[in-house]
């Protein structure tokens, strides 16, 4: 009868599903940028599908996101409940930054957005257009001050290709780096910048009440529900895409990738997930597994390549 009731009760454990992650995800930035705001709205659609039963939010900002990808290496090695949000910005900023801790020492699991960039000014701002801003860009450089997220990010990397395209030395730019989106938010509204650049999402309640015009967005045609020409429109030929991936720790095994992939492909596909998207403009492009290791591989190429064209790394 003993042997009936252990045989019943191994069997019964066994049935049963896998107990869901309770997840930590660390946003390696200020609160209120696009680090921020994608980790809690993973936090959100992974709890609100029941994909898992308690997600926390980190923010542990600096360095374009250098600082906390360390701290996530050290102090996470091995805990498959650990996740860390990152993407192009975090690319360019270890090579700037010359960061001894890369994302070689992270386990990649999924780009998950795309975003592309708005340049905005105050709507009291007397530049009224782009063509107006790259007139001043090109009579003096230094006299425009461009607002945007950390030295060597998306949105730094947008100035110089925009000066260069406009005939103007990249290395001449008076870009001034905050390291969260609420910060640069502020220098901008608060008219301590000429312009303010980075993706659109962090602008558009801003954009709605009126407080923000506007001068282009960086897409290669215009967004649906922006009225704003893309910079070629505007005469500047540049076109870039910031992108976002969710990492997990150094020191997983096979299996535990495999359970942090399908919990993040099964959020990546859910109603809430694909609502946030619409709500924030963000563009769905998800990608897993060998092919996102390998598309990583190429940015991380690229990025080294415009850096140095632009002046940033030697």
């Amino acid at each position: 009868m003993k042997h009936f009731i252990l045989a019943g009760l191994v069997a019964g454990a066994m049935a049963l599903p896998a107990q869901a992650a309770d997840y930590t995800i660390m946003a390696p930035a200020a609160p209120g940028g696009g680090w921020d705001q994608t980790a809690r709205s993973m936090q959100t659609a992974l709890q609100d599908e029941g994909i898992s039963p308690s997600v926390q939010v980190t923010n542990v900002p600096g360095a374009g996101g250098t600082i906390g990808l360390a701290q996530f290496v050290n102090q996470s090695k091995g805990n498959p409940n650990a996740l860390i949000v990152g993407g192009y910005v975090m690319v360019g900023a270890i090579l700037t930054n010359a960061s001894p801790v890369t994302l070689d020492a992270v386990t990649p699991i999924a780009r998950l957005t795309g975003e592309y960039e708005a340049i905005v000014v105050p709507a009291a701002s007397p530049i009224k257009t782009m063509q107006d801003l790259v007139a001043q860009l090109k009579a003096d450089p230094g006299s425009v001050s461009w607002g945007g997220g950390s030295a060597g990010g998306t949105d730094h990397i947008a100035v110089g290709l925009i000066a260069k395209a406009s005939g103007v030395d990249p290395t001449k730019i008076n870009y001034i780096a905050f390291s969260g989106g609420g910060e640069a938010l502020a220098a901008i509204l608060g008219n301590q910048v000429t312009a303010g650049i980075s993706g659109y999402g962090e602008f558009e309640s801003q954009v709605a009440a009126g407080e923000l015009r506007v001068l282009a967005v960086s897409s290669e045609e215009r967004l649906e529900g922006i009225d704003a020409p893309t910079l070629k429109e505007a005469g500047v030929d540049v076109a870039v895409q910031n992108w976002r991936m969710v990492a997990a720790a150094p020191g997983l095994s096979d299996d535990q990738v495999a359970a942090i992939t399908a919990d993040i492909e099964k959020m990546a596909k859910s109603k809430t997930w694909q609502d946030i998207l619409k709500t924030k403009g963000w563009q769905d492009t998800f990608l897993a597994g060998a092919d996102f290791k390998a598309q990583l591989a190429k940015d991380i190429e690229s990025t080294a390549g415009i850096l140095k064209e632009i002046g940033l790394v030697k």
